[in-house]
């Protein structure tokens, strides 16, 4: 089973998280710029951020196999905040990097006027650059979210097949699905959806367009549950193309729209910017040992010299704390 998850964010996860997404069978990700959980106090620090979801990140993926894509966008929740509006006039110089598959994500918190504006503004955005565009539905109010949504996509400049309707539920497929719009659905241990509803929506309209997600972030949420969907699909019946359309296909073909999807790992340097995903120095077997010597370098029985990476052998990189 090869998985693409479309829509997780693994700067909230560990390198634990890359290891058995790969062995699970994960081999692609789209990482949506989302906010932090707590208010952020300037444009400033969605730069930092985006700078991150174009390089640490990518890096990341690479070691443990994983091709990583991203999407950027102003989010709706920080859309009524007015310090973060501005970055709305940063975005345009990120949005023509190559890592950069659609604007996102978009649309819909609290259904506010300035997430109509934010929402308006960043679907033209899309369409300037010839990219798809993510757009989330509201927590709260669904139904009611969809339809505001998919009015304001209408109005645009960006045709309806170029965009991705996601966090949807029963309640809310069939009208995504009858808008053109390809569909998205997050699946979570508590929220959203899970595999079993999953599995019922797919029985009902099919998996025609049809992204399922982790959307794993820094809240109660399981990196794997791609492939929980995946085995649910074949015990209720699914042959294991339907699943390859889902899990893989269908989000290769909608990043492809963006015209720079990039499904091979490139980037397996052994550092990104003079740092690794180690921490300290890696340890090696000394001429008279039967096992390893950790060189005095953060030594777990308290002997040597903790922490000092100019102990490092010879060719380590230096890393930080």
């Amino acid at each position: 089973m090869r998985i693409f998850d479309p829509h997780i964010h693994m700067t909230s996860r560990t390198t634990d998280d890359y290891e058995a997404m790969h062995a699970a069978g994960v081999r692609a990700v789209v990482e949506p710029s989302f906010w932090l959980g707590q208010p952020r106090t300037s444009p400033a620090s969605f730069l930092d951020y985006f700078d991150s979801l174009l390089g640490w990140e990518p890096f990341r993926a690479a070691q443990y196999g994983i091709a990583h894509h991203c999407t950027l966008a102003l989010n709706p929740k920080e859309a009524n905040d007015p310090r973060c509006v501005p970055v709305l006039d940063e975005l345009p110089r990120y949005l023509v990097k190559d890592q950069v598959v659609a604007v996102g994500e978009i649309g819909y918190d609290s259904m506010t006027p300035a997430e109509d504006t934010a929402l308006a503004a960043q679907l033209q955005l899309a369409a300037d650059h010839a990219l798809p565009a993510l757009v989330h539905t509201p927590h709260r109010d669904k139904r009611a979210g969809l339809r505001r949504t998919l009015d304001v996509v209408r109005e645009s400049a960006l045709p309806v097949n170029r965009v991705l309707v996601d966090h949807l539920n029963e309640t809310t497929a069939k009208e995504a699905k009858d808008s053109g719009c390809w569909l998205g659905f997050s699946v979570y241990p508590d929220t959203k959806m899970d595999g079993q509803r999953m599995v019922a929506v797919l029985e009902e309209f099919g998996p025609e367009k049809v992204l399922v997600n982790s959307a794993a972030d820094w809240g109660r949420s399981d990196p794997l549950k791609t492939r929980e969907v995946g085995r649910a699909m074949l015990a209720a019946g699914f042959t294991e193309e339907d699943v390859d359309r889902v899990l893989w296909r269908n989000p290769v073909a909608f990043y492809g729209l963006s015209g720079r999807l990039d499904l091979d790992v490139a980037d397996t340097a052994a550092t990104h910017e003079g740092n690794s995903i180690l921490r300290g120095a890696p340890r090696t077997a000394a001429p008279d040992d039967h096992g390893t010597r950790d060189n005095g370098i953060d030594a777990p029985d308290g002997h040597g010299t903790p922490g000092n990476d100019a102990d490092a052998p010879d060719g380590a990189p230096a890393t930080g704390a």
